[in-house]
C-alpha cells in the first residue's frame, strides 16, 4: 500500500463517519463533462438549510506529456480560483501546486505554494502562504509493512514561532485501519478504527478527547453496507444521539442520487431534523 499524507492517516475511518452522507445541505447538484479537446468541466451548486446557495463552475486542462494541470474556478462569491500543478516534472515524486485567488469586488488577492513528495515509504507535504504571514506548514510520514508514524507543524516567518504542531501513529492494512492522533498542538487526542468487514460491509468508529476541554469522550460509530453493484446505504451515530442515515444509487450510467437525513433522537418532538439530497451527472 501507498503511504498517506499525514492528513490521510485515518483516512478510510473519516470517509465512512462523513463522506456520502448528504443531509448537511438541503440539496447539492454536480454536473462534469468532458470536451473532445480533453478539458473536463464541473458545474457545482448546494442551497444550505439556512437557504443560502453557493456554487462554482470550473475548467481543468491537463497536458499529459508534460505533466501540467492547469485549473481554474469561478464561485458565486466572485472569487476567480488558479490552480497549477506540475507532477513529476522537476524531479520523480515531487508534485508542485501553485495557487491563486482574486475577488475583482475587493481587488483582495492570494497566493499559495503547495509542494507534495511521495516516495515508496515516505510522503511528504508542505504548504506556504504567501501573501498572509508569510506562513509554512509542513508534515512528513514514515511508513514499514503497514505502520506509519507522521508529523507536522506550523510556522510563522514574521513572528519566527511555530504556531501548531500534531503528531499520529498507525496501522494500515487493506482489511482494516487504525489510528491515534494527538492535535492542536497535542491537547486533542483522537482514536480510530476501521474495518471493512466482507464485500459489502464496513464499520469504522472513532474517539476523541479534548484535554483542555471537558472530561467527556466523544464517540461516533458507522456503517456502510452494498446493497447491490449500483447501491448501498449508510447509518451512524454519536455520543449525543445524532443519527444519520444516508442512500446512493446509481439511476443510469452517468447519473447518481444521494438521499440523507439526521435526527437528534434525544429530542425526537424538535424541529432539529435535516434532510437533502444530492443529484451528480457525468457525461
Amino acid at each position: 500500500m501507498s503511504i498517506p499524507a499525514f492528513a490521510d492517516i485515518a483516512k478510510p475511518t473519516n470517509d465512512i463517519l462523513n463522506k456520502d452522507f448528504y443531509h448537511a445541505s438541503a440539496a447539492t447538484i454536480e454536473v462534469k463533462s468532458k470536451a473532445p479537446n480533453g478539458v473536463s468541466f464541473v458545474v457545482k451548486g448546494k442551497s444550505a438549510h439556512d437557504s443560502a446557495t453557493s456554487g462554482q463552475i470550473e475548467a481543468k486542462y491537463t497536458d499529459s506529456p508534460s505533466g501540467l494541470t492547469l485549473t481554474q474556478a469561478w464561485t458565486t462569491v466572485n472569487a476567480l480560483d488558479t490552480k497549477l500543478e506540475l507532477d513529476n516534472t522537476l524531479t520523480k515524486g515531487l508534485k508542485a501546486e501553485v495557487l491563486t485567488q482574486f475577488l475583482p469586488a475587493t481587488q483582495a488577492k492570494g497566493a499559495k505554494l503547495n509542494l507534495y513528495f511521495k516516495q515508496p515509504n515516505f510522503h511528504a507535504r508542505a504548504f506556504f502562504d504567501l501573501l498572509k504571514g508569510p506562513t509554512a506548514n509542513v508534515d512528513a510520514v514514515l511508513g514499514h509493512e503497514g505502520f506509519l508514524v507522521g508529523a507536522e507543524a506550523g510556522y510563522d516567518v514574521q513572528k519566527a514561532a511555530i504556531t501548531r504542531y500534531s503528531a499520529a501513529v498507525g496501522y494500515s492494512v487493506p482489511e482494516y485501519t487504525a489510528a491515534i492522533t494527538a492535535s492542536n498542538n497535542l491537547s486533542v487526542f483522537s482514536a480510530s478504527y476501521f474495518h471493512r468487514v466482507n464485500s459489502q460491509v464496513e464499520a469504522g468508529a472513532k474517539a476523541i478527547w479534548d484535554s483542555k476541554g471537558s472530561n467527556n469522550v466523544g464517540l461516533e460509530v458507522a456503517s456502510k453496507y452494498r446493497l447491490d453493484p449500483t447501491s448501498f446505504a449508510k447509518a451512524k451515530i454519536n455520543d449525543r444521539g445524532i443519527a444519520g442515515l444516508a442512500y446512493n444509487v446509481l439511476l443510469r450510467p452517468g447519473v447518481t442520487l444521494g438521499l440523507g437525513a439526521s435526527f437528534d433522537t434525544q429530542n425526537l418532538n424538535e424541529a432539529a431534523h435535516k434532510v437533502g439530497a444530492s443529484f451528480t451527472f457525468e457525461g
